[in-house]
């Protein structure tokens, strides 16, 4: 017989991807908003940044996303009882580094919007902005790096055994071709703009991108929900 804690842990780890995945989410609400910024065009993170009016919640609610994704992740590899394939421990791995690099980017905003601010940009290009700039980069690209690595491996996992996560078994290869078209869009149109060639749909490449990161999780969730149920 499993132990209380044995047979709740499934219901934690969905409560925990769930929650994560929610408030990872939160950016949408900046429709409602009068943000100044550009769903098109401004990158996600320029929301969170120190000379934006919201720039304070939205850096709240990323430092919550990370931690929430970081817990649900140390609780797969330390106290959910699942099978110990080199599969689901790098991919869980994967998922810890990106909750860990959602916490330092809330920790790390930009300080000010270069996508709308042509004084920014002029200080961003004239490298006369602050070190969290670069720091945001680096943090920015290891929270991505880390979400691929812990979409494509444990979606894989999935495959090879689907009876213990169906719905991601299903979706999981179609949201992961998504999440790398939108992360190859992104890309360029990042490119694009530091080389003064535009922005490229650079605000929409970037919330595909974190919208598909999002909803995996939000799959994962329900497949450890349904693994609760059945036991």
């Amino acid at each position: 017989m499993s132990s209380p804690t044995t047979a709740a842990a499934p219901l934690v780890l969905a409560g925990l991807l769930l929650a994560g995945a929610l408030a990872y989410s939160t950016w949408t609400i900046e429709v409602f908003l009068p943000t100044g910024l550009s769903p098109r065009t401004a990158y996600v993170s320029e929301l969170a940044a120190e000379d934006q009016p919201y720039g304070t919640f939205f850096r709240t609610v990323d430092l919550f996303a990370g931690l929430l994704v970081l817990a649900g992740a140390v609780w797969a590899l330390t106290v959910r009882p699942t099978p110990r394939t080199w599969l689901r421990t790098v991919g869980w791995a994967g998922l810890a580094l990106f909750g860990a690099a959602t916490v330092a980017d809330s920790r790390l905003p930009l300080s000010c919007a270069a996508t709308a601010d042509a004084g920014c940009l002029a200080r961003v290009r004239a490298d006369e902005v602050p070190w969290t700039h670069s720091a945001h980069a680096v943090s920015s690209s290891l929270a991505v790096t880390g979400a691929l690595v812990g979409m494509v491996l444990l979606t894989v996992a999935a495959r090879r055994r689907a009876a213990s996560w169906p719905a991601l078994a299903r979706t999981g290869p179609f949201l992961v071709a998504l999440e790398l078209a939108a992360t190859g869009w992104t890309l360029a149109s990042i490119a694009a703009f530091e080389a003064g060639r535009g922005t490229w749909g650079l605000g929409m490449g970037q919330r595909l991108q974190v919208l598909f990161i999002a909803v995996w999780l939000v799959v994962l969730a329900w497949d450890a929900a349904a693994e609760a149920r059945r036991e």
